[in-house]
């Protein structure tokens, strides 16, 4: 079975996400997509970066009604830095009945080559890249293990909702009500 690993901080989870997974879900041959819950990716800060749980929690609460996404604490149990590769290994021995595809963005696509092993992750697993606005097309864009999937060009980020949170300004619509009332009450990202 066609399973995507969607691989994020998702801090928070956002409309953009959401639709990019159900997206995958829906119009290619993945049956299902989980949301790997990343507790420190290795090439970003993790200043500003919420509790692995908590994030963990809201992607939960976001996905809940969706039989075809799923949430993942794989790696909150695996050494950390978070690198795919590790965690791809683990899942394939765990999971042995499940053909494992990478879901990315065409932004990380243009920075594929600076992943740790990222020649074998690319031929024992393959990619299913979505468009990115302003994105300059990367020279694996025509391997053969690499799919691009046409989807609206989605521009928003979990910095900008942030940034929104601690300016008090409103973020509906482009976080589900679930995570904004979370967000809310439990006063994250309120510096």
């Amino acid at each position: 079975m066609k399973t995507g690993l969607f691989f994020g901080s998702f801090n928070p989870i956002h409309m953009g996400h959401l639709i990019i997974a159900n997206l995958m879900a829906e119009t290619t041959d993945l049956r299902k997509v989980w949301f790997v819950v990343s507790p420190q990716n290795p090439l970003k800060p993790s200043k500003g970066l919420l509790h692995e749980f908590d994030r963990y929690d809201m992607v939960r609460a976001a996905i809940f009604d969706n039989y075809k996404l799923e949430v993942s604490d794989i790696e909150f149990h695996l050494p950390k830095p978070s690198y795919t590769i590790h965690t791809l290994v683990h899942l394939r021995e765990r999971f042995p009945d499940k053909d494992f595809k990478v879901i990315m963005g065409e932004d990380n696509l243009a920075s594929f080559t600076k992943w740790k092993n990222y020649e074998r992750i690319l031929e024992d697993y393959g990619l299913y890249v979505y468009r990115r606005p302003n994105v300059q097309l990367s020279e694996l864009h025509s391997h053969p293990n690499v799919t691009i999937v046409e989807a609206p060009l989605l521009d928003i980020s979990a910095t900008f909702i942030r940034n929104c949170i601690r300016n008090k300004q409103s973020v509906r619509y482009l976080v589900p009500d679930v995570v904004e009332e979370m967000i809310r009450t439990k006063g994250f990202y309120q510096d």
